[in-house]
């Protein structure tokens, strides 16, 4: 296999560019000026179709609601998207139809015990459709492409609803699977599904919500691609959310440490596995709106950064649980060996850990079905109390003027200081 795949760009489109019909015929134009360009592009799944698919699962695992009424709001919504963009549609709705089959037969069998197995089969079908009603699609109007399931190409280990990817074994089947087409067909777009992987055997696994970032970049890092666009909804990387600060700054260059950084302390434009692997390699990730294609948006290079400005970064839905010792000793170094221990068991990320001599704090996502288990195995040897509803909130480059209007009127229940960065918990804005 003598083919070079070090010309490629790799381009990533989320579930918001691609929500309807127009944002379909977005990415076509988008890909359209690139058409002379060796693309491999990784997309996720339509709006909010994870989210419907969740409810599904819940639904499935649960109980909760009636299966059948979100089933056929999720596929009228597909099919009208495929209606809406050509009336050559046929081609469309049949791949469509196949794939609904499919997560038909899926839910109409019994679930197993495991939660985590069972999201990673159902809410990867939410890329599946997406991919082949895109792909679909760019064939009827002449952009010839070819569709990879991904699931065959990045193979993974069975952390389920967090994937290890298993590097070496993906990018030789990566790049066998590329050479084939390139070989054959010569064509030279290719068409694939972020967020989602494979474990063999037909089991998919996911990298965890928003993952199609890092899917991107595993692809990019494999066969050492020039670069790696995100296409976003936004002029590029902000230092704050629009929707909370209007007056949100774009950064035009940043160097990978500090987007390392402010990913690592949840910034929600770039996954916080996403930059690493790209890191490692000096490839460049590029941030570019949707909507204005021809506009630089920003980039994240190897670039030494002497200038910063203040980043805010809000976790919202986390719990505040902090743990006592039964006997009111001090914690000590056993207490928390124990303590992580059980996190770890569980998979609970910590967005902020704080102790005192007679208790230990943690900040993390509220996951109720880990969450729930963590503290009735703390309970066995602990007092454990917590607060639900929380927010954490993160200032990178902070000053003590920004921190103190970001504190106005709201009660802190932990708070942490470094140099460059402050975070502090608050109750969720609009809760009691």
């Amino acid at each position: 296999m003598n083919a070079n795949f070090d010309d490629f760009l790799v381009f990533k489109f989320g579930g918001a560019s691609v929500k309807d019909a127009a944002g379909v015929k977005n990415l076509a134009h988008i890909l359209q000026k690139y058409a002379h360009q060796p693309l491999f592009v990784v997309i996720s799944a339509m709006g909010k179709t994870t989210n419907a698919l969740e409810r599904i699962l819940d639904a499935y695992f649960y109980g909760k609601e009636d299966i059948l009424p979100l089933f056929e709001q999720l596929k009228n919504m597909h099919l009208s998207i495929a209606r809406e963009l050509t009336p050559e549609n046929e081609r469309i709705i049949a791949k469509l139809d196949a794939i609904f089959k499919k997560l038909e037969e899926k839910l109409s069998e019994p679930h197993s015990d495991n939660y985590e197995f069972e999201y990673d089969q159902i809410v990867s079908f939410g890329e599946i459709l997406s991919t082949k009603l895109i792909s679909t699609y760019l064939n009827i109007i002449g952009i010839r492409n070819h569709w990879f399931d991904v699931r065959e190409l990045l193979l993974t280990d069975r952390t389920y609803m967090e994937a290890k990817i298993k590097w070496e074994e993906s990018g030789i089947v990566l790049k066998s699977a590329m050479a084939e087409v390139l070989e054959k067909k010569d064509e030279k777009l290719f068409i694939t599904q972020g967020f989602i992987a494979g474990a063999g055997d037909g089991i998919s696994t996911t990298f965890g919500r928003e993952g199609s970032d890092y899917s991107a970049a595993i692809i990019a890092y494999l066969i050492d691609a020039k670069s790696v666009t995100i296409w976003k909804d936004v002029p590029g990387l902000l230092n704050a959310d629009p929707k909370f600060f209007p007056d949100a700054v774009k950064l035009d260059e940043i160097s990978y440490e500090e987007a390392i950084e402010l990913s690592y302390y949840g910034a929600t434009i770039i996954h916080p596995k996403t930059l690493k692997p790209l890191q490692n390699k000096g490839i460049p990730l590029k941030v570019k709106p949707f909507m204005s294609p021809d506009e630089p948006g920003s980039v994240i290079t190897a670039v030494k950064q002497t200038h910063f400005i203040p980043s805010y970064i809000f976790k919202r839905d986390q719990i505040l649980i902090t743990i006592f010792p039964k006997d009111f000793s001090f914690i000590s170094v056993d207490n928390l060996s124990e303590i992580f221990a059980i996190l770890s068991q569980n998979s609970v990320k910590i967005n902020l850990m704080q102790n005192s001599a007679l208790s230990f704090s943690i900040c993390t996502d509220n996951k109720i079905h880990r969450i729930d288990n963590v503290i009735k195995m703390l309970n066995n040897n602990y007092l454990v109390k917590y607060n639900e509803a929380m927010e954490l909130v993160t200032i990178r480059h902070y000053t003590e003027d920004i921190v103190k209007k970001m504190k106005a009127g709201r009660k802190v229940y932990a708070e942490q200081h470094s140099r460059t960065t402050v975070q502090f918990v608050v109750k969720m804005s609009g809760t009691n």
